[in-house]
Parts: C-alpha cells; structure tokens; sequence
C-alpha cells in the first residue's frame, strides 16, 4: 500500500510540473523584401509556418513582422492569435514585434506597446536610431497551470548604439516598475553580442527583477549553434547570437535550442528561431 502511495504521490508532481511547463520561441521572420528574390516572402511563408506548426510553441515574439505576414500567419495557423501594433503609427504600418500564442495553451489577459524612445507613450524615433523601435508585452494566464506570467518583445535598433543602451534600460524599467513579482520572460532581437551593453543591462544583478540568458541557464546542454543570424544561409552564419530569450530567475530552463531547420538547402528566415521548454514558478 505504501508504494503505491509513492507512486501516486510521484504521479501527481510529474503532473504539476508538466503544467507548468511553457514552450517558448523568440523568431525574427525577415520582412517582405521583394529584392531579396528567391527567399522573398511568399517563397518561404509556408516553411516558416509549418516549422511552427511542428515545433508548436506556446507563445512566440516575432520579430520584424509586416501585417500582411501576420494575417498570412494567421490564415495558416488558425490555433494561433496574436498582438501587437505597427511601429510607424502605432496601427498597421510598419513593423510589429507581434507575440503570437496558441490560444489553448495560453490565455491574454492585458498587453501594449510603447515606443524606444524618451517619449515612449507615441510613435517616434529614439537617441541616434535608424528607425521606429517598440515594445510589445502582454500578460498572460497558463491554461494548464493557471500561473500568470508577463512576455516581452522588442527589436533594438541595428544601427544606433546609444538607442540599443537605452532602449534596453527603457525595457527593463518597464519590467521592474509592473510586474511584481510574476514571472518574466524577454524575447527579441537585440542587434548585439553577449558582451555589448544591452545585454548586461537585462541580466544586471541590480536590476530589481533579476533576468538570466537561457542559452546559459538551461538544465540540458544547449542544441544548435550560438549564433543566431544566417542571412540565409545554412552554412555560414554568424559565431555570436543577437536573439535571445531571457526568463526571471524563478523560471527553470529545462533545454534551449538555436534551430536550423532548412528545407532543399534553404531556410525560413535570415535568423534562426530560439525554442526554450520552461517551467513556471508557483506564485499563487
């Protein structure tokens, strides 16, 4: 009687801790660039969305996504919603840093964007940057767990170094000021290196919510390569990572991965996706 009371016991956790389990991508799809020819968009959308498809995140933070590829995205993955807001007038034009979530794995409860800029709360170009830059962040509810959580997204700028530094204090601010104590995660495409300055601003000892890389945090030796941008090729890419995901120090990592998935010798995107399997603390 006594083992099978172990046994239950045993059940019963595995069960919790698959609950809180999140799967969780960072993707920077590369816009809709007819120049760029045979890896134009309509040459590669569908590749891009049957890699979702299998992979099957929970949720997701696109990056450099025009609204027709969102809709596109939409049409093909009916599982999946998304927010977000267009970076040239806070609508539909422009680039979104949308977070596309399956709805029956995550629910949205709030979300908004605001502008890499000293004026954050309109449209607008900030410090020495190239062009718009936003954040989109949500809150949402694990299905499963029912655990909340807040996700952010963002695109630094590729050229601007002071518009990098200071959009990412700008996000970190807003992190500290509203989300308490629930978990945290960051997804995007950060223009820079580990060793750069956004960076150390998102994992800072003295930031009040405390982030961590989960390339380097995972509990599984990391699958894939380091670098993340391969301008579509599937051979030569870059050695650094310029996309990350980064959780609050109460998320456990169980396994993160740079995926080069490629199709005939071509891949979906000149970035390739980041895919982390999560656990979420117990904050009720």
């Amino acid at each position: 009687m006594r083992s099978n009371h172990v046994f239950a016991v045993l059940l019963f956790l595995s069960a919790a801790v698959s609950a809180q389990t999140l799967s969780v991508m960072s993707y920077n799809i590369r816009l809709d660039l007819a120049s760029d020819g045979v890896n134009a968009w309509p040459n590669r959308k569908e590749m891009l969305t049957a890699l979702i498809r299998y992979h099957a995140p929970d949720i997701v933070g696109l990056q450099e996504a025009q609204r027709h590829q969102l809709d596109a995205i939409a049409a093909l993955l009916p599982e999946y919603a998304w927010v977000g807001v267009g970076r040239d007038d806070g609508k539909d034009a422009g680039e979104f840093m949308a977070i596309l979530y399956r709805k029956e794995a995550v629910e949205l409860m709030e979300n908004a964007t605001f502008w890499c800029s000293p004026q954050p709360w309109k449209p607008g170009r900030g410090w020495d940057a190239s062009y718009n830059r936003v954040v989109t962040w949500g809150r949402f509810r694990s299905r499963n767990s029912g655990e909340v959580f807040y996700f952010y997204n963002t695109h630094l700028d590729n050229s601007g170094v002071t518009a990098r530094r200071e959009s990412a204090k700008l996000l970190m601010d807003s992190v500290n000021a509203r989300t308490g104590i629930l978990p945290v995660i960051i997804t995007g495409d950060f223009n820079s290196g580990p060793a750069d300055d956004p960076y150390g601003t998102i994992i800072a000892v003295t930031n009040r919510r405390v982030m961590k890389d989960a390339y380097t945090g995972a509990e599984l030796p990391p699958y894939g390569p380091r670098g993340t941008f391969n301008g579509f090729s599937i051979s030569e890419y870059a050695k650094e990572p310029i996309d990350y995901i980064f959780v609050s120090s109460g998320i456990t990592v169980r396994s993160h991965a740079v995926l080069t998935d490629s199709y005939h010798g071509r891949v979906p995107s000149d970035h390739f996706p980041l895919l982390s399997i999560v656990r979420l603390p117990v904050t009720q």
